[in-house]
């Protein structure tokens, strides 16, 4: 309402305040005319010195009115009023957000403006001669500024801050700087101008107005009193007046900890006991101090300054624990004193000068020994102990609690201990005072159900005196095992197969043990274009093929990822890939045969270990076929090889000699003839006649001809006790008599060696083989 009284002030207002800024332009009183005249019927141009009643302009951002925002008038000195002249503008923003009436020139700002988005616009205008559609005056620019408003807030770089700060810090000292910007005009105005201060955090903290910089307020802040602080920070603009914008930050400061606290024992005086029979460098018990510190500022050593039974008792520092163990140092003896007295004094390992004023660091105890005799061992309150656990229970949590006593002294403290043959993998540890039974390795339910454990109750006072007792722990089962496929599927599908056949039921197995039983949810990872799965919501699924026909020699073998998920908490899934061969088929759907590339990928075979199985097969075969061929071509030997391979002494000669009238170029009593009686020479394939007399059934029968050779031989060998107990092939060279061929030798031969008639090999042949089938059925027989 206060803007709308004044808007018919406000060209006026800007012509009077903002002259100052504008550059001084020519009145219209000093115009000058500049002619140039063309050599033939040229026009004139006349340039007049131009006199605009205009200036620069301002516009208050995001205005709100009803009515057009106006921005001033311009009219030139030209214009007569009498509508002649018609004003264009131009530039940023003309025609969109700023309009001029082309008549009288008002100029108006039709949009809402926001000087953080755009701080001014420069425009041209020109008048124009409306009859002739001319300038009137060359093109002027203009700028037109955006005046800003308090629109936006301060805002921080961070929603939370965090800091730290050693404790006892002095006051004053800074802890963290926290700076906010606002998108207003700094140099305008106070919109942009921030101030900061406290919101949460007196008396503890303050903040420094103009900086942001956050300051100790309090003297001795302890962080054993208190460790966290949260602080909230405002920013406001406008210097901090009434009507300025805010934002507010979160600053988390944490104490650090400094060693201010000295140890202190929590009472004056302590008891313990031990049996007098107890060994050198054995625990009569432990004492520990507490202090308010942490990590080294809290390290503690105990020692043993005084009193009658310095020289029986030692203390150790456990820096784990941060426990004093005294032990014994010297045998006691129980006739002569019973109780024993120390003084003991803790102290930090890590003094900090600074602060030794809160000392001193250090505090003293008496620690009353008292030896007791032999007494009855502990009982425990039953037996056995049952005990259960989660297996997802982390390392060092309390499972359960066992509870014995001394019956001869209920007063009298015992000692607890696991037996280490009944924890050989340590998963268990007993507190050894109180009998608290802790985990040290988290267990797992799937590798064992139950753990038996004894646990050992010992008086300190004798450690000889001791019971048992048995902890049964059962492990609680969590979901913690993801299902899988129940078994190894070798699936296939046909190649001529329809869309929506089925071609394998699945189901899953999960080692876990859910109260209401297992539930499995079958799903694919992705849309796969060649199969589908359909859940049968009883722990199976069906794979069903989503098209039709399939070539295995395009693709022998598909893959199909399962995720399998249970109904556990929280649920467990795993992927687990189907193999899918592709085969060839009958019209019934039976197997008829697959590629050995997918038969071998199904097994989950690389492509270059099928390359390499492959090349195996192939040399494998060509050793083989070699071997036989080899084994073919020794079995096709000739008759006679060497002196030492024949077993019946077939003597060989190279010797042509002079023919078979020359008697003296070889021993012919050494050919084998069968008038010839058999020598004493041994056989090499039977056992020597040492062991087996030689006998002869009767003298060799006249034998003529090959045929007669041959079962004389065969007659003779079946009537031997001497011959070896196999089957033996033996061979004959022994041409017979009246041979077809005459003479080998060939000396005696007048043709060439390639003219040779080797027809008697052909006629003999068939003879020869039916006598050897003959030999060697016989033989086996």
């Amino acid at each position: 309402m206060m803007m709308n009284r004044f808007l018919p002030l406000l060209p006026l207002l800007l012509v009077s305040h903002l002259s100052s800024l504008v550059q001084p332009m020519p009145s219209s009183t000093a115009a000058v005319k500049l002619a140039t005249a063309e050599a033939e019927g040229g026009t004139v141009l006349h340039r007049s010195k131009r006199g605009w009643m205009w200036n620069q302009f301002y516009l208050m951002e995001e205005y709100t009115a009803n009515e057009y925002q106006y921005v001033g008038k311009l009219q030139s000195n030209m214009d007569r009023l009498d509508g002649t002249v018609r004003y264009v503008l131009t530039g940023e923003g003309a025609g969109t957000i700023f309009q001029i009436d082309e008549k009288t020139g008002d100029l108006h700002a039709v949009k809402k403006l926001d000087r953080e988005e755009k701080a001014n616009y420069t425009l041209q205008v020109k008048a124009v001669d409306t009859r002739t559609n001319r300038p009137l005056e060359p093109e002027t620019e203009f700028i037109i500024k955006i005046h800003d408003i308090n629109d936006n807030e301060p805002k921080f770089a961070k929603a939370t801050y965090t800091a730290s700060v050693p404790e006892m810090t002095a006051v004053g000292t800074p802890v963290l700087q926290v700076t906010a910007t606002d998108a207003d005009d700094a140099s305008y105005g106070n919109s942009a101008k921030l101030v900061y201060s406290i919101l949460q955090g007196q008396p503890y903290f303050s903040v420094e107005p103009d900086t942001g910089w956050i300051k100790i307020a309090l003297p001795n802040m302890d962080r054993e009193v208190r460790e966290k602080y949260q602080v909230v920070i405002q920013a406001k603009d406008m210097g901090g007046q009434m009507g300025g914008l805010s934002g507010t930050t979160t600053v988390n400061i944490t104490l650090t900890d400094v060693n201010d606290s000295p140890p202190r024992f929590a009472s004056s005086s302590y008891h313990l006991s031990t049996l007098e029979s107890a060994d050198v460098g054995s625990i009569v018990g432990r004492i520990k101090a507490k202090d308010g510190d942490e990590g080294q500022n809290a390290e503690m050593e105990y020692s043993i300054t005084e009193g009658d039974a310095k020289d029986f008792f030692s203390i150790i520092s456990d820096k784990i624990t941060q426990e004093g163990i005294i032990t014994i140092k010297k045998k006691l003896d129980y006739e002569r004193q019973r109780v024993y007295t120390i003084k003991v004094e803790v102290n930090n390992t890590k003094l900090d000068y600074r602060y030794i004023s809160f000392g001193p660091f250090k505090d003293m105890a008496t620690i009353k020994i008292t030896a007791q005799d032999v007494d009855e061992p502990p009982v425990f309150s039953m037996s056995p102990y049952v005990l259960e656990v989660r297996e997802d229970t982390a390392r060092g949590n309390t499972i359960g609690k066992v509870t014995a006593w001394d019956p001869d002294s209920p007063h009298h403290p015992v000692r607890y201990s696991i037996d280490h043959h009944t924890n050989r993998d340590k998963l268990f540890y007993i507190d050894p005072i109180d009998g608290s039974i802790t985990t040290l390795h988290p267990l797992d339910r799937e590798l064992s159900k139950w753990h038996n454990i004894s646990v050992l109750a010992t008086e300190i006072n004798n450690p000889q005196q001791m019971s048992r007792v048995p902890v049964l722990i059962k492990v609680l089962d969590v979901n913690d095992n993801a299902p899988e496929f129940a078994m190894y599927y070798e699936t296939f599908v046909c190649e001529n197969v329809k869309a929506g056949q089925i071609i394998q039921t699945i189901s899953a197995t999960d080692t876990d043990e859910p109260l209401v039983g297992h539930k499995f949810v079958f799903s694919l990872n992705s849309n796969n274009p060649n199969f589908t799965i359909l859940d049968n919501e009883d722990n199976t699924a069906r794979i069903l093929t989503r098209r039709s026909g399939f070539n295995r020699h395009e693709v022998s073998a598909y893959y199909l990822p399962v995720v399998i998920s249970d109904n556990g908490f929280p649920i467990q899934s795993s992927t687990s890939t189907l193999t899918i061969r592709v085969c060839g088929c009958d019209g019934s759907g039976n197997l008829r045969s697959c590629s050995v590339e997918a038969l071998l990928l199904s097994a989950g075979l690389s492509t270059s270990a099928l390359v390499a199985i492959l090349l195996c097969i192939i040399l494998l075969l060509m050793i083989v076929a070699l071997f036989s061929a080899l084994k073919r071509q020794r079995r096709k030997e000739p008759l006679i090889i060497s002196k030492e391979d024949v077993r019946d002494n077939v003597v060989s000669y190279n010797d042509e000699g002079g023919g078979e009238e020359d008697t003296q170029a070889f021993d012919m009593g050494a050919l084998r003839h069968p008038e010839v009686l058999e020598s004493n020479k041994q056989r090499r394939d039977i056992i020597p006649e040492i062991l087996f007399p030689y006998h002869r059934s009767s003298p060799t029968p006249e034998c003529t001809d090959a045929r007669d050779f041959i079962n004389c031989r065969l007659q003779e060998n079946d009537n031997d006790p001497s011959a070896p107990p196999y089957d033996s092939l033996a061979t004959y060279a022994y041409e017979g008599n009246g041979s077809t061929a005459e003479s080998l030798s060939s000396l005696g031969s007048s043709v060439t060696e390639g003219d040779h008639d080797f027809d008697y090999l052909s006629s003999w042949g068939p003879q020869f083989k039916k006598l050897a089938d003959m030999y060697i059925g016989k033989d086996k027989a």
